[in-house]
């Protein structure tokens, strides 16, 4: 995903807030109280233009649906895939949160606040196959619709890694993590390959190679974690062999919350197993005062040749607007070492990963997109004049 005009262009991670009527219509289907289909499926039509535009007016580049047909970025895989059918918990078996270990109260308010109650994410007691890509071809459908009233340079779409969908439903039908892990690549490819041949750009959520480390496996030596994530990774490459890795992005993050973050593993410790993911552009925190100085990092890591980075320049928990000398000053740190080039700006994370779990409020959303479009002309000029 090059650079257009020699400037950095501008992105996010996905998620962006629902309308409050979609709201609705999503927790009932959830529920399992949707009466009216057709009803819903105007509205989220409806709601995608409105995205798509919203981003186009507010200087994103390479827009997307702002997954907004989905309950969450993970779990909506358990209405596409066959196997989930005994009930469980988001929260549930092996979610540790270690950072807040310490911290109960904090964890108690947080949670009482993430609006996720209404989220199902059940286990998995079967065999695993994709079931019909009706939903699938619904949203290429609406994102392709939306685009043709807007001036962008790209679109995406996103879908969950197999090892992130591994971490939020538990199984226990597969013997073993990498049967589990493998079972769910070979399911997925099949929404990898129809995003990819639709023509659009395909973005990965690997948030489990990085926040699994304090969130599912505490516990584990570093070695073992690096083993964990090492297959995650061989499991994502099987399961987008047949697509290009210029076709490809993937998202890294240390977790979507405001918490103390004490325990994430380190960029310099993963670095060298992501860069063996196929995607070309690679998405991660970069903004948060846990990670902002990680672009550090690849002053002695080389970055691939034909790799790109979307280092977050916004945080994507917090309502404060950042400055566009800011965006800029963040951009000309990571251009330092890896060169303009090889550069997009986007966000640390989605703004609405869970449906109702929106820390950041709407309106502000669009007031940081503004921000960091001003932020990349800032930073361009100073790269190219």
């Amino acid at each position: 995903m090059p650079n257009s005009s020699k400037r950095i262009l501008t992105t996010h991670t996905g998620s962006l807030p629902r309308p409050p009527e979609l709201m609705k219509m999503i927790e009932a289907r959830e529920a399992g109280r949707l009466s009216d289909t057709s009803a819903f499926d105007a509205c989220l039509a409806a709601a995608v233009d409105e995205i798509v535009r919203k981003q186009a007016e507010s200087g994103v580049d390479v827009v997307n649906d702002g997954e907004v047909s989905k309950i969450s970025y993970s779990t909506y895989v358990k209405d596409r895939l066959t196997g989930f059918e005994s009930e469980g918990t988001l929260f549930g078996s092996g979610f540790a949160l270690a950072d807040f270990k310490e911290f109960p109260e904090l964890a108690a308010r947080m949670f009482e606040r993430a609006g996720t109650g209404s989220i199902k994410a059940p286990v998995c007691d079967g065999p695993i196959k994709y079931k019909d890509l009706r939903e699938v071809h619904t949203d290429i459908a609406n994102l392709k619709a939306a685009l043709s009233g807007v001036e962008v340079e790209s679109s995406f779409m996103s879908a969950a890694s197999p090892g992130v969908i591994s971490g939020f439903l538990s199984n226990r039908y597969y013997k073993t993590p990498d049967a589990y892990v493998g079972a769910l690549a070979d399911a997925m490819k099949v929404e990898y390959e129809a995003i990819s041949e639709a023509g659009l750009m395909l973005q990965l959520d690997c948030p489990d190679l990085a926040m699994s480390r304090h969130i599912w496996f505490p516990d584990m030596s570093l070695a073992d974690f690096r083993k964990r994530i090492s297959m995650h990774v061989e499991a994502l490459n099987h399961a987008t062999a047949k697509i290009a890795p210029e076709r490809m992005r993937m998202h890294l993050c240390w977790g979507n919350y405001e918490g103390p973050h004490h325990y994430d593993v380190p960029l310099a410790d993963i670095i060298d197993i992501v860069l063996k993911a196929r995607p070309a552009t690679i998405s991660l925190e970069a903004a948060n005062p846990r990670h902002e100085h990680e672009w550090q990092v690849f002053e002695t890591v080389k970055l691939p040749e034909g790799k790109t980075l979307i280092p977050g320049v916004l945080d994507s928990t917090t309502n404060f607007v950042e400055h566009p000398q800011l965006v800029a000053q963040r951009l000309l740190n990571w251009a330092s070492v890896v060169g303009g080039d090889h550069l997009m700006a986007g966000t640390d994370c989605g703004f609405a990963t869970f449906a109702g779990m929106t820390p950041v409020y709407p309106g502000v959303v669009w007031l940081k997109f503004k921000a960091m479009a001003e932020g990349c002309r800032i930073a361009s000029a100073k790269l190219w004049g």
